[in-house]
């Protein structure tokens, strides 16, 4: 099982360096990136304003209780806005596009492997890299973070609602403390984020869906492993970025 693992590491870094190299010879063509576009940014719309609205909802709640007994209910919006733009915001949005765009990208090329599509490609002398994973790759990496600021502001007014409509806190003292704790360096560390988990989403689907095997029972344990997978490499990146970014803050601004 560890050589599996090192193998499948190594053959994921090949097929990388595979897209990295197709992106520096020749962009997609615009309508395969703008349907990639649409499948993987428009249609993710709807699970990213409902996780960011209950999102900010539920930490809004659960911050003003866990507040209210030190009299500082004022700091829940700091609380709330911290917390999404720099772990909530990015982490979720990355969870919930590898259960959505992942799903979709490995039972897709899945099934154009099994069916030997991918192979056609090749006898027509089309790169199989340049023509299904950049286009999949550089929309991921582009819209993760324009959906995981998005999923930041919904979940700001849903918990701006939660604390000012409902428990009654100061709107004033609210946006006031949100706006001074939320700081450009933390809306960076979690631009930079989304920008790491779109690249695992898209690298991890792809390799996945390449490398199905065994008709529609290998496409489907190509699917589940490759949300899995992703999933896990999201949880355990954003630990290591966490550390790194607030190195790289502390060496900053001290």
């Amino acid at each position: 099982m560890v050589l599996d693992g090192v193998a499948g590491t190594g053959r994921l870094s090949i097929l990388f360096g595979q897209t990295i190299a197709a992106l520096f010879q020749k962009l997609p063509r615009r309508r395969v990136l703008l349907m990639q576009m649409y499948q993987i940014g428009n249609l993710s719309l709807p699970v990213i304003l409902t996780t960011g609205a209950f999102t900010g909802m539920v930490l809004a709640a659960q911050s003003y209780f866990s507040l209210k007994g030190f009299k500082t209910e004022t700091m829940v919006g700091a609380l709330v806005g911290i917390s999404l733009v720099k772990e909530l915001g990015p982490v979720l949005t990355g969870l919930m596009l590898a259960g959505r765009v992942g799903a979709s990208i490995a039972a897709e090329l899945g099934t154009m492997k099994v069916t030997e599509q991918i192979e056609a490609l090749e006898t027509l002398a089309t790169d199989p890299v340049h023509y299904l994973v950049l286009p999949r790759f550089l929309s991921c990496i582009l819209l993760t973070p324009i959906l995981t600021v998005i999923c930041d502001v919904v979940g700001m007014v849903g918990g701006y609602v939660v604390g000012v409509d409902i428990y009654g806190i100061d709107k004033h003292y609210y946006i006031a403390n949100m706006i001074d704790k939320v700081t450009a360096f933390g809306i960076i560390v979690g631009l930079v984020k989304a920008f790491v988990f779109g690249g695992i989403i898209a690298m991890v689907s792809c390799y996945k869906g390449f490398n199905a095997r065994g008709g529609a029972e290998g496409v489907g344990r190509a699917t589940y492993e490759a949300v899995v997978t992703s999933c896990m490499l999201i949880l355990v990146s954003n630990f290591f970025l966490t550390l790194f970014m607030q190195n790289i803050h502390t060496a900053i601004y001290g």
